[in-house]
């Protein structure tokens, strides 16, 4: 089943507005695709001076949000923030780092026994000092595990102040490629490899913790093959009880905290992984001065397995009649079309996280066959261009699928986006 909605032509004096909300069509609705072409904009008419008692009765624009009982009223017709998904909405915010683990794996230090002479109770006294040793071995990897924490959070707290001041500013609108934000974006990345260093350093603690628990189950078994030495009085058993107990929590203690680190690990490569695509999609938005959200990566699953017909690489087969998701057309020397793009396949991406996509860059022919062949060149470069944009904003590159195709009805090259 194909996923279909409105077009959207960009440039010139030809615009396909209304992207509408992403349906999956009916049998009956997929074979008749209807595309309507709304009129190109007409100049916008002087502003006239309304009084203030007409000012006063006009109704609340589109996406207007009452507030709380209580709240103070705003003037009449006072335009606010529109709900999320329409026009002129802010973003969503990105989401917060991942929680870390709170826990203090401090082990309770064993008891102290007394010597009792046998050669039984000379080994019990050893295995205790061993066990205190790994105890302070373990004591020091649990201080270096909440210092990284700390660090850890610290680093993520900049990166995000960061980039909620670079979100803020082209929010507001900015000019393409500013270099203060160019700076800041410097100062974000530099905080990601800060925090990929304190992943580097968990790794590394993950190693030592591991080898403490190998330790620590070599230490339980001597301590359990002492019952079966000969010479030993009833305190050296009793003694081995008690040092059995606590060996086996320190075990317990290791395996959590090797479980805790293992987890914090995982979790911040994900995230750190995940912003570095943000990062990129951020990149994109300040050399153009506008906003787009975050990465596309973020919304398409890698691993999703394609459904019958769309799988991720599979050659372009012609348009089948299908009604393209984004018309991008070529009649100026600059088009505006990476937010629109943007927010089309987002939205398609919301719908349908395993979609997959064909770019169609389509030549006009008219003209003579000198003028086709230029057409054709110049739109193959149209749709690279289109492509490139689509993977800075963080779609994956084996999304898409790069075709080109001729049309006798085009007055200008253009490039179709389809959804698979």
């Amino acid at each position: 089943m194909i996923l279909i909605s409105s077009a959207l032509a960009l440039g010139g004096c030809s615009v396909f507005e209304d992207l509408g909300d992403l349906v999956w069509p009916s049998d009956e609705e997929a074979s008749q695709p209807e595309v309507v072409q709304v009129p190109p904009p007409q100049p916008a008419a002087p502003p006239q001076q309304a009084a203030p008692q007409q000012a006063a009765q006009q109704p609340p624009p589109p996406g207007y949000r009452q507030p709380p009982p209580g709240y103070p009223q705003p003037p009449p017709g006072y335009p606010q923030q529109p709900p999320p998904g329409q026009p002129g909405a802010a973003p969503p915010a990105p989401p917060p780092p991942p929680p870390l683990g709170t826990t203090n794996f401090q082990p309770t230090p064993p008891t102290p026994g007394a010597p009792t002479g046998t050669y039984v109770g000379a080994k019990v006294q050893q295995l205790r000092q061993d066990l205190t040793n790994m105890q302070a071995a373990i004591s020091q990897h649990n201080g270096q595990l909440q210092q990284l924490r700390n660090t850890t959070v610290q680093h993520s707290q900049a990166y995000h102040g960061i980039v909620a001041a670079i979100s803020a500013r082209l929010q507001v609108g900015t000019t393409p490629g500013n270099p203060v934000l160019v700076q800041q974006w410097n100062e974000a990345q530099a905080d990601l490899d800060r925090l990929d260093s304190d992943i580097a350093g968990m790794n590394s603690l993950v190693n030592k913790v591991t080898a403490d628990s190998a330790m620590a189950s070599f230490l339980l078994e001597s301590v359990r093959a002492a019952y079966g030495l000969s010479g030993a009085v009833d305190e050296d058993h009793r003694q081995l009880a008690i040092l059995e107990d606590e060996t086996n929590r320190t075990v317990v203690l290791i395996d959590r905290l090797l479980n805790e680190l293992s987890q914090d690990v995982r979790r911040q490569s994900q995230y750190v992984s995940r912003e570095r695509s943000n990062l990129s999609t951020l990149s994109l938005a300040i050399s153009n001065g506008e906003l787009y959200g975050q990465s596309l990566a973020n919304r398409a699953f890698r691993s999703a397995t394609p459904g019958p017909g769309r799988a991720g690489g599979a050659a372009f087969s012609g348009t089948d009649g299908r009604r393209p998701l984004v018309v991008i057309r070529f009649d100026r020397p600059k088009v505006d079309y990476e937010q629109a793009l943007y927010s089309a396949v987002s939205q398609a991406l919301e719908q349908r996280p395993d979609a997959s996509f064909d770019l169609v860059a389509v030549s006009a022919t008219k003209g003579s066959a000198a003028q086709a062949a230029i057409n054709a060149t110049k739109a193959r470069k149209n749709a690279e261009a289109v492509l490139r944009s689509l993977n800075s904003m963080g779609l994956p590159a084996d999304r898409v699928t790069l075709s080109a195709a001729t049309s006798a009805t085009a007055s200008t090259n253009e490039v179709h986006l389809y959804v698979r």
